[in-house]
């Protein structure tokens, strides 16, 4: 069966934490929380974007967006990007990123930024932010979708990233 994607609807909130508590369980980089995150970033009128893969209206997959800061810049983090274990390898997670990063295009942001694999995310279009930094440090997980330039700064995602 096909997948399709479509903005979040109401009543959709539960069926989200449930795939991400299962894509990140035992994940090494995972930490317990991700289930929790769109929850409190749309409680903060902070979730930009919430996408939602679905299979014969069952939920198997999310993306979000939220505000985040490169410097002084604007720009738009993705994340938590999730597919349920037995969905995974099918391109529901390159579809949803996709999709994710070609409506924050219309946001007129300098781009999209993501702590993640860059094995993965460097195959949707992400590279490594070579001159941005995380907490005042670099990192090899730090990935960006630039719409202009590079970007420069330490980057500042929204505060219920660090509330999880």
């Amino acid at each position: 069966m096909k997948w399709t994607i479509r903005q979040e609807k109401s009543g959709d909130e539960d069926a989200i934490a449930s795939v991400t508590k299962e894509a990140f369980a035992g994940k090494a980089y995972a930490d317990g929380t991700e289930a929790q995150l769109p929850a409190k970033l749309r409680a903060a009128g902070a979730l930009v974007l919430s996408l939602v893969a679905t299979e014969r209206k069952m939920i198997v997959g999310h993306a979000c967006l939220s505000p985040a800061l490169i410097g002084a810049e604007k720009w738009l983090a993705l994340g938590p990007v999730s597919v349920l274990p037995a969905k995974q390898g099918q391109g529901i997670g390159s579809a949803l990123v996709s999709s994710a990063v070609s409506v924050a295009q219309a946001y007129g942001r300098g781009g999209v930024v993501l702590m993640g694999d860059p094995k993965f995310y460097s195959r949707v279009g992400f590279e490594l932010a070579t001159d941005a930094t995380y907490l005042n440090k670099p990192s090899p997980h730090l990935q960006v979708y630039p719409f202009g330039a590079q970007p420069c700064g330490d980057v500042m995602f929204h505060a219920a990233f660090s509330e999880t």
